[in-house]
């Protein structure tokens, strides 16, 4: 067992998980919560750090034991996952307390940050295909709504493969951790829990934890004009209406601040993974939102970017145009701009 282990660490190590820096509050809920709400969140907050067990329906094979194995302090890491060439989701760890080795040609990707969420749920339908109609005359930038085959609007998952935070949070509980719920209650092979392990309750009171949320703190950085200079607000949108009979009254009828169109884009080569997800081909993404990037310490699906410059510089695909123009902006807006990205 423990060259088992060593080898998984091995195989792991390539490139050290994202962490997070950021000391000011990641888990901070939004703003004059009511007395019902306030109690939905502290009950989702508690489920959320749950650490499952066999007996609770753990498995028989997992990634993590709890949600905050993989989003410590609702921020990304230290959850890392591994696909294979086919979309297959590797889970190394087992009831039986032996772990896989996790071969070297798998696809990594890091788990995003939970915070701000409620806000990119919150965001209307009809506003993502305004965004759409916008760029379509675009020289370069051709954005495709996330439609999913039961015709809703994916926006979960970095290929928007899912619609609504409680499938995230039910999808989260199967593929993670083999937890199943009414949402998603058939897993592969059997357990030590017959039968469905979690209640709609539970997964309801996790998604309305991660709705209510807030967008951490920004810094009051110059450089939004640069930002739309340079083009990234072209897919990077600053903010995007909500519906107005959103069920959280303080995210209905808003501009949600979370710099993304939620859009699928093709970010070229360099970034593909040859993984289609939901209504995303092997070489699209959603536009990731920009909420808490100072809380990280690595960047991109798959954490290969080590800074936020190096991010930028490996947009491919409908972003190239991006480069040419930083570099009509020269090195001293480009410093600007990237300080300003930080800040969010």
């Amino acid at each position: 067992m423990r060259t088992c282990c060593l080898a998984l660490l091995i195989a792991c190590s390539d490139t050290p998980p994202p962490r997070l820096i950021a000391d000011d509050p990641s888990d901070a809920p939004l703003a004059e919560l009511d007395a019902e709400q306030t109690r939905r969140f502290a009950l989702g907050d508690a489920a959320f750090e749950l650490v499952f067990r066999e007996a609770q329906g753990l498995g028989p094979r997992f990634i993590r034991r709890s949600c905050t194995g993989c989003h410590a302090e609702d921020a990304r890491g230290p959850g890392m996952v591994h696909r294979l060439a086919d979309g297959t989701l590797l889970r190394p760890r087992s009831t039986e307390g032996v772990p896989d080795l996790i071969p070297h040609d798998t696809q990594r990707r890091f788990g995003p940050p939970v915070f701000g969420r409620g806000y990119v749920e919150a965001v209307s339908d009809s506003e993502l295909e305004r965004v759409a109609e916008i760029q379509a005359p675009h020289p370069h930038v051709s954005g495709r709504v996330p439609r999913l085959d039961d015709g809703s609007v994916g926006r979960f998952g970095l290929k928007a493969r899912l619609a609504t935070l409680e499938q995230f949070v039910a999808d989260a509980y199967l593929n993670d951790m083999g937890i199943t719920s009414p949402h998603r209650p058939h897993e592969e092979g059997e357990d030590a829990k017959p039968g469905v392990d979690l209640d709609d309750d539970v997964v309801e009171q996790v998604a309305d934890y991660v709705r209510m949320l807030a967008i951490p703190r920004r810094e009051d950085v110059e450089g939004a004009e640069l930002f739309e200079r340079a083009g990234c607000a072209t897919c990077h949108v600053p903010t995007l209406k909500t519906r107005r009979d959103y069920p959280v009254r303080q995210l209905a009828g808003i501009d949600a601040p979370i710099y993304s169109d939620l859009l699928l884009h093709d970010m070229g080569a360099e970034l593909a993974d040859g993984i289609a997800e939901g209504a995303a081909t092997g070489t699209e993404w959603r536009t990731a939102p920009l909420i808490g990037l100072r809380h990280m310490s690595a960047y991109l699906h798959d954490g290969r970017a080590e800074t936020v410059r190096d991010a930028i510089r490996l947009h491919g695909g409908e972003a190239e145009f991006v480069h040419e123009r930083l570099r009509e902006l020269g090195t001293a807006s480009e410093n600007q701009l990237i300080r300003f990205v930080e800040s969010l």
